[in-house]
């Protein structure tokens, strides 16, 4: 495999990104290549020990800022990071690629065909589809691609997630659900309510409405839902989990018996934490674009960037843009 990483992507950038790439190449033993600024991306590489490692540097002499607008930055920034990794992706140098750079910016350059991959033919909007850190490991998309939907929307978005998690967690005819307010039918706005007739009447194994509860306690593999909405959903699942964290370490701390407690607990305290992780997924992939893209978190550190480069090279031999290209043309003709 040959993997882009965009060096100049994670908020810290380029340690982390560097740190998770050559994490990533010495596990893998894949080609990584770095793209952004040669010469900052090679200083860090140089505290890097790198001996037998398959890793390049391609420069490139602009990057997609956080702050930046990202239609404005895709379309005049042609020389980014972003630019030039997907274009290598594109060219065949490459098979996947991977950023924790601004998220608007990753899927504006990637849904542009002159600048990115284009949309798969066929499909209408790309989603993020997020992979939530419990138990079940259930995907929940989109998770803030698309602020705002329509029906048919959510039904190709159904379609990916599905597709997804039967090719990367073997799961035969993933259950498919509709995140809404309530499990009847007359619940939802009126998108959940013109999705339903559309979701019945595919190819999915479509198992209805759910509850946010019932998603988290594993109801369904694919949770769909609009994109403010599924980020609304992510980060308030990620500032909770932390937030009891900390409450937690705190009440522990308060007394001696209860110091003496947790520290015979911490085992299982670590276990819920390391399952609770976000870095441990990685990313989210984009789907629906005419190419491999896992977008990470801006704060990821060296491990998570491993993560996501992890999964990229899954996506990528497991041919999920070649089956949601086959699903959706299947699905169009239904």
């Amino acid at each position: 495999m040959r993997i882009v990483v965009d060096a100049m992507g994670s908020d810290e950038h380029p340690g982390p990104d560097v740190g998770g790439a050559v994490m990533a190449a010495r596990k893998f033993g894949d080609t990584i290549i770095l793209v952004g600024d040669e010469a900052r991306v090679k200083a860090e590489l140089s505290g890097q020990n790198t001996a037998g490692l398959s890793i390049e540097v391609v420069h490139a002499d602009e990057s997609i800022g956080m702050k930046d607008s990202p239609a404005a930055a895709a379309r005049d920034k042609r020389h980014s990071s972003m630019h030039v990794g997907m274009q290598l992706v594109r060219d065949g140098a490459a098979d996947a690629f991977v950023s924790a750079g601004n998220t608007g910016g990753i899927l504006a350059v990637a849904t542009l065909r002159q600048t990115g991959f284009g949309r798969i033919p066929g499909i209408l909007r790309p989603a993020m589809g997020v992979v939530f850190p419990i138990e079940s490991k259930p995907m929940l998309i989109d998770n803030g691609a698309n602020a705002d939907a329509r029906p048919e929307y959510l039904l190709q978005f159904g379609l990916m997630g599905s597709i997804y998690m039967a090719r990367m967690h073997g799961i035969d005819r993933p259950r498919v659900a509709l995140i809404s307010n309530g499990e009847e039918e007359g619940k939802g706005n009126e998108l959940i309510k013109e999705a339903i007739p559309l979701m019945e009447a595919s190819h999915l194994n479509y198992v209805g409405n759910i509850e946010p509860k019932e998603f988290v306690r594993g109801a369904a593999e694919v949770g769909v839902i609009d994109g403010f909405t599924g980020n609304v959903m992510m980060k308030t699942a990620e500032a909770v989990a932390g937030y009891m964290s900390d409450m937690i370490r705190k009440y522990i701390m308060a007394g001696t018996l209860t110091k003496i407690g947790g520290a015979l607990a911490r085992p299982a305290f670590q276990r819920v934490r390391d399952q609770l992780n976000p870095d441990e997924v990685g990313g989210a992939p984009l789907l629906g674009v005419n190419g491999v893209v896992i977008i990470a978190h801006g704060r990821s550190n060296a491990y998570a960037i491993q993560q996501a480069i992890g999964q990229a090279r899954r996506v990528a031999e497991t041919g999920i843009v070649q089956a949601i290209a086959g699903g959706v043309s299947q699905e169009n003709h239904h």
